[in-house]
């Protein structure tokens, strides 16, 4: 199935947008939102939360049906396995209220999500238990779902045969589509249009959707996917501006509504690492696989991990070259240096030759004094400069080989697991299987050894950092970790911040703590700061420093 096709029909029920015509202006817009990640998020788990309290004290079964119904398409780009959940709750209420439009627009919801979490086999057993025909109103979105998990399971087919025939499916349900919604409305523009370039008609495709894009309200879940489809069609047209436009738009809304299933984002950073803006494309695309992680989005998560090794490739290379580019810089003024002192002792002798007044000698010396100020200066600034270096250059050293020790770990570990679900799988013990696959045991342990492997280098790396580290406290408010651990959590924060993560949210995510609390436990400990409080976090940064 085309990609595309296939973002389309998903993404039928939810997608905003923030429009701008310059395509800089938009990628600016989109870096500032990605910075901004932790407001779309709480805003999103407001809005959830609101849902999920409205339920509870709702008792009216047609009320509760339409809540879960609202809980799923919150969850359906945002946390694929709490979407399931609700849309199994919607399944069963359909089911005690008796409404066959209910219970088979609720059936619907469990295709849709099942095929995003790769449960094909269940999402095509619900599927043909539909009967259609009772409810021929909802044709078109039975049509729909079903081109949707044909084209997935064509796009994971192990095989060029079985590929083709669920291709064959996936394009037939497409006509169906187009024929059975209703016309004029939203569902039925959007199909037609995916039907348009299925068949390249990119022409059609612009003159159905570009003078119904700015009639289409901000907040209206239909704008960002049309702004994609509008991408597609200059795509086929090969006008790379106006695609790279339009996909800006599309990924702006997407991030905007704390989506984390998406593609605009994605292609919009394969299309800048086309360009050579590898920062700003490595950026991105590590913020959809971060984003497909989270959703546990499958295919989303598979297609990235195909492009991410190429742009990160390309961004290693141009971190390097940009260390060899600063090498050069400081040779060459060093270089100036040294041709400015000699042209300035020069003038100096010349001047000493030819002045005879004692006012003139003078004066040469005092600007010679205030020569050799500026140069103790710059260099002081150039050594401060290589120490930095010297130590990022050693801290980065380390942690590499770390990581890769560890992914080899983890690649391992990984494979024995798989060995393991899959003897339980082909033995028939399903109970078992699904009681590994729900264990958190496997993560927690992994969670534990990994904060003990980080805790081991980063004190091979300060090995007096516990005790350095409470000497910038009062002595009764000292921190010491408990008999067994290296680092307890306030020290393992600011172990992070030593290593320059600064940001409250990226250590959140790093030590699975709300930001809110990441924020307490740095605020108590400035608190208990023996010396000014504000400056207690550069004292942390200086731990060590003498050591390298």
């Amino acid at each position: 199935m085309n990609r595309f096709s296939l973002f389309v029909i998903i993404s039928l029920l939810s997608f905003p947008l923030f429009a701008q015509n310059n395509s800089t202006n938009l990628l600016l817009e989109i870096d500032k939102t990605i910075e901004n990640n932790s407001y779309y998020t709480q805003k999103k788990e407001h809005g959830i939360t609101q849902l999920k309290v409205l339920l509870k004290h709702t008792i009216d079964p047609v009320q509760k049906y339409n809540i879960t119904q609202k809980l799923y398409n919150d969850y359906q780009s945002y946390q694929s396995d709490s979407a399931l959940v609700y849309a199994r709750k919607n399944f069963q209420i359909a089911v005690n209220l008796n409404e066959l439009e209910k219970l088979n627009q609720a059936k619907f919801n469990l295709v849709a999500i099942m095929g995003t979490l790769g449960m094909y086999k269940e999402g095509v057993d619900v599927l043909n238990a539909i009967t259609i025909e009772s409810t021929p109103i909802l044709k078109g979105s039975f049509y729909g779902v079903s081109r949707v998990i044909y084209g997935q399971m064509a796009d994971n087919a192990s095989s060029q045969q079985e590929k083709e025939e669920y291709l064959l499916l996936s394009k037939k349900y497409l006509d169906s589509c187009v024929n059975f919604y209703p016309h004029n409305s939203n569902p039925f523009i959007i199909a037609k249009a995916d039907w348009y370039l299925v068949h390249k008609k990119h022409n059609e495709t612009l003159d159905l959707l570009l003078p119904l894009f700015p009639k289409i309200q901000q907040n209206d879940p239909n704008r960002a996917i049309i702004s994609y489809i509008i991408s597609q069609a200059y795509k086929q047209k090969k006008d790379r501006n106006q695609e790279k436009k339009w996909l800006s738009i599309s990924a702006l809304s997407d991030l905007q509504l704390a989506k984390k299933e998406y593609i605009s984002l994605r292609s919009l950073a394969f299309l800048l690492y086309e360009d050579g803006d590898i920062d700003r494309a490595y950026t991105y695309i590590k913020r959809s696989l971060d984003d497909a992680v989270v959703c546990n989005a499958r295919l989303r998560t598979y297609e990235i991990s195909k492009m991410l090794p190429i742009i990160s490739e390309s961004y290693q290379q141009q971190n390097e070259t940009n260390k060899f580019q600063l090498v050069v810089f400081l040779i060459s003024a060093s270089f100036l240096a040294l041709v400015l002192l000699t042209l300035l002792f020069l003038l100096f002798r010349q001047m000493k030759k030819l002045s005879k007044a004692k006012s003139d000698l003078s004066l040469a010396n005092d600007k010679l004094s205030e020569l050799n100020t500026e140069l103790n200066t710059f260099n002081e600034k150039l050594n401060l400069s290589n120490n930095t270096l010297t130590e990022a250059n050693f801290l980065k050293e380390i942690y590499i080989g770390r990581y890769m020790d560890q992914c080899s770990d983890y690649l391992g570990k990984l494979d024995e697991y798989q060995r393991k679900l899959n003897v339980l799988a082909t033995t028939g013990k399903l109970n078992d299987l699904v009681s590994a696959v729900k264990s958190k045991e496997y993560i927690e342990n992994e969670l534990k050894e990994f904060y003990a492997n980080f805790d081991k280098t980063f004190l091979q790396l300060f090995p007096n950092f516990i005790h350095d580290f409470n000497a910038l406290l009062i002595p009764a408010d000292t921190v010491q970790p408990k008999e067994g651990e290296q680092l307890n959590t306030e020290l393992r924060i600011f172990a992070l911040i030593r290593l320059g993560i600064k940001d409250s949210a990226k250590i959140a995510v790093f030590l699975r703590y709300s930001i809110s609390t990441i924020y307490n436990y740095r605020s108590q400990l400035k608190n208990k700061s023996a010396g000014p409080r504000d400056e207690f976090e550069e004292k942390v940064m200086q731990i060590g420093t003498s050591d390298k």
